[in-house]
């Protein structure tokens, strides 16, 4: 009991974390910084991402590790009890569309970001601005599934 009690916090916290830092970015950051000059307002963008991508990191390792573990201890249970585990519509949704956005997210940090981070370093604003640009996309990709998730969560 115990220990699904803290599964379940650590997944959401994980979430709350990724999900929210996402909106917060989307919504209202990348409005606020509209305001700046492009070499101010890319330069604040490469340091916040650096900084958020490291907390990401850890957040979506702790989402897949929780959601695997609880999954599989609901596995577990059932078929201990003698009866089939069938996983619920909501948790194969909420499990494709996790892994799913995890995968974004290694795209994104490791694949979309570095050339934004030595466009900056060079003062290269015009790759840098596209470099983000990309980012934002993909960013909003996942904020979206994540919201479904949200959503699905919610729901069951």
């Amino acid at each position: 009991m115990v220990l699904d009690a803290l599964l379940k916090t650590l997944h959401v916290l994980a979430v709350v974390l990724w999900v929210g830092g996402m909106v917060f970015a989307h919504f209202y950051l990348r409005p606020s910084l509209t305001e700046f000059d492009p070499p101010t307002r890319l330069a604040l963008m490469c340091s916040v991402l650096k900084r958020f991508f490291g907390h990401v990191l850890w957040a979506a390792l702790i989402v897949l590790a929780t959601g695997l573990w609880m999954i599989g201890r609901a596995a577990k249970v059932m078929v201990q009890a003698g009866m089939e585990f069938n996983m619920p519509l909501a948790w194969t949704i909420m499990a494709t569309l996790g892994v799913v956005m995890v995968v974004i997210f290694f795209v994104i940090r490791f694949r979309l970001y570095p050339p934004m981070v030595e466009a900056v370093s060079t003062a290269d604003w015009p790759s840098a601005a596209a470099a983000l640009s990309r980012v934002r996309k993909w960013v909003t990709v996942n904020m979206v599934l994540g919201l479904v998730i949200v959503v699905v969560a919610s729901m069951y």
